[in-house]
């Protein structure tokens, strides 16, 4: 009886992963000694790092679309499934449309972070984002017409995914309406949650400079309690309260119900060993990506490393070898500056970050792989 691998989520971890797996695992594919299969609740595959650049007009939502059949190797089964049930006691999964469970041997599970902006009074009628494709779009409506008043961005969850996009944004907006002259118009505070203005120390020190010089304001230790859409107000659990004209928000982030409902970890997020990203609670049971809590940031990069310590472990279980390849907290970034400059940062679990000089190559470069995005997911980068 071949081995079935199933892949619950087909973005960037999903993707990249079922493709190096058909690659490594390319005899015992053709063999019938294992399947793999991923199930995505959508025919779509979405990079959603191309959202940060709608509001400024510089892309448009379908440039972050692709089918997910189009990117995955044809020896892998892509499924269009909701999971509703995860059962890791009996190794099996109930779907929404499908009378019988499907069964698995090894589970990944790479279902990404969901928005819960509806968990802050207000929020959802008083704010906008960048971390939808919805919020992209009106936000880009308002932005078109805003020319003078206070903006406000707000990091009010966390974790959230891509922790440099709150700061690329604001660097963003202030670049944007300085082109337009309507800078001076313009009051810029940006907030975080705790005592400084990003949760890695040593992009807070970076970052904090820049803010100084461009006449960025910031409010840390600024926990968001509730907005006041009517009243153009935000207010904090310290009890500092901003008015706005404009208040662009990081909401709250969490993961999938299916995922707490099965005993795998709180909010939706899987407890995992950071290094084998073997859940802590269930056996043949792995996590990479947002869904994992490594204590790495949630980022596309992350998922793509640890799909390639997972191909590497699941390939040596099915030939009944020792998994040795194990996950060093690998991340790297691209940090947009401004319009036309961006900076950059690498580190793992033992080397902290230490960001680059911001410059128009280095922003290039980051629109040069967004552009190649697609070659990534198909795993041919």
């Amino acid at each position: 009886m071949s081995e079935h691998i199933v892949i619950l989520g087909g973005g960037t971890g999903g993707s990249v992963l079922a493709n190096d797996l058909a690659e490594r695992l390319g005899t015992e594919l053709e063999a019938g000694e294992v399947r793999v299969t991923v199930l995505n609740d959508g025919p779509d595959h979405v990079y959603k790092p191309v959202w940060l650049y709608v509001p400024f007009g510089l892309r448009e939502p379908e440039d972050a679309r692709r089918p997910l059949a189009d990117l995955i190797d044809n020896r892998v089964d892509v499924r269009e499934e909701r999971v509703t049930e995860i059962d890791a006691d009996a190794k099996e999964l109930a779907c929404r449309d499908s009378h019988r469970p499907i069964e698995y041997d090894h589970l990944v599970i790479a279902t990404g972070s969901t928005l819960a902006p509806e968990t802050i009074p207000g929020l959802e009628a008083g704010g906008h984002d960048y971390y939808s494709e919805s919020g992209a779009e009106a936000l880009r409506e308002e932005l078109l017409s805003f020319d003078a008043g206070h903006l406000v961005l707000s990091v009010v969850g966390s974790p959230h995914m891509c922790p440099a996009a709150p700061l690329e944004f604001t660097f963003m907006a202030d670049d944007w309406l300085r082109e337009r002259g309507l800078r001076e118009d313009v009051e810029i505070t940006y907030t975080y949650p705790i005592g400084r203005v990003h949760g890695n120390p040593h992009i807070a020190e970076w970052a904090r400079p820049i803010f100084e010089e461009r006449d960025i304001s910031a409010e840390t230790f600024f926990n968001a309690e509730s907005v006041d859409p009517e009243a153009g107000t935000i207010t904090s659990m310290e009890g500092t309260e901003l008015d706005y004209d404009l208040l662009v928000s990081i909401p709250p982030h969490r993961g999938v119900d299916v995922v707490e409902a099965a005993g795998l970890g709180e909010n939706g997020w899987v407890d995992v060993d950071k290094h084998t990203l073997e859940a802590e609670t269930a056996a043949d049971v792995y996590a990479m990506g947002d869904a994992a809590t490594t204590g790495v940031p949630k980022a596309g990069s992350v998922a793509h490393y640890q799909a390639g310590v997972l191909a590497q472990r699941l390939a040596s279980r099915i030939r009944g070898r020792p998994a040795t390849a194990t996950y060093d907290g690998k991340t790297l970034c691209f940090i947009e500056t401004g319009m036309d400059a961006a900076s950059f940062v690498e580190f793992d679990y033992e080397t902290p970050p230490s960001p680059a000089p911001p410059s128009e190559k280095l922003h290039w470069s980051k629109l040069a792989y967004n552009e190649s995005y697609w070659l990534t997911a198909r795993g041919l980068l």
